[in-house]
């Protein structure tokens, strides 16, 4: 009987050392969970606060200045002035713009390209470009001469312009 009554006191103590590893097991790991979501908490706060904004290119201006059709030759010849604003919205950090590059066209047929040299915007500040373009004569077909000819007399010619910068 001696040896039946440790056999039993062993294993509790066993038990009790193995039950008190789980619970600083359990202890630790909430208690990193609960320091994950406070630092996410924190983290989405800082950011409520700071409200860092991401810069941005935009035409603020377009105007067509001189436009010249050549019905005799199907050539047309346009001047535009384009004016594109780099904004900087981040009041804590100035902004780099690379790869500046904008093509011109009209009915699907590039006529110029807009190219900025690498340059920076200040803090919560914006720099404008100005360009001034003069085509080269654009052939015209003679339904594309009477589509311009149409959009001349209601005041409405369109031009797209794509491009983008780093």
């Amino acid at each position: 009987m001696p040896s039946n009554s440790k056999l039993p006191s062993s294993r509790s103590a066993r038990d009790g050392r193995r039950n008190a590893l789980v619970w600083c097991g359990v202890i630790i790991c909430t208690l990193l969970t609960l320091a994950v979501i406070i630092a996410g908490i924190v983290i989405f706060v800082g950011y409520l606060v700071m409200h860092p904004r991401v810069p941005y290119v935009s035409v603020i201006n377009a105007q067509l200045d001189r436009i010249q059709i050549d019905h005799f030759n199907g050539f047309l010849e346009i001047q535009v002035t384009i004016i594109i604003r780099a904004r900087n919205g981040n009041r804590l950090a100035h902004a780099t713009f690379l790869h500046s590059n904008y093509t011109l066209s009209f009915e699907e047929e590039d006529i110029a390209q807009l190219v900025a040299p690498a340059f920076e915007v200040n803090k919560n500040s914006s720099v404008d470009f100005n360009y001034e373009v003069q085509s080269s004569p654009i052939p015209l077909g003679p339904e594309q001469a009477d589509q311009v000819e149409a959009g001349f007399n209601k005041d409405l010619i369109t031009f797209g312009l794509k491009g983008g910068a780093r």
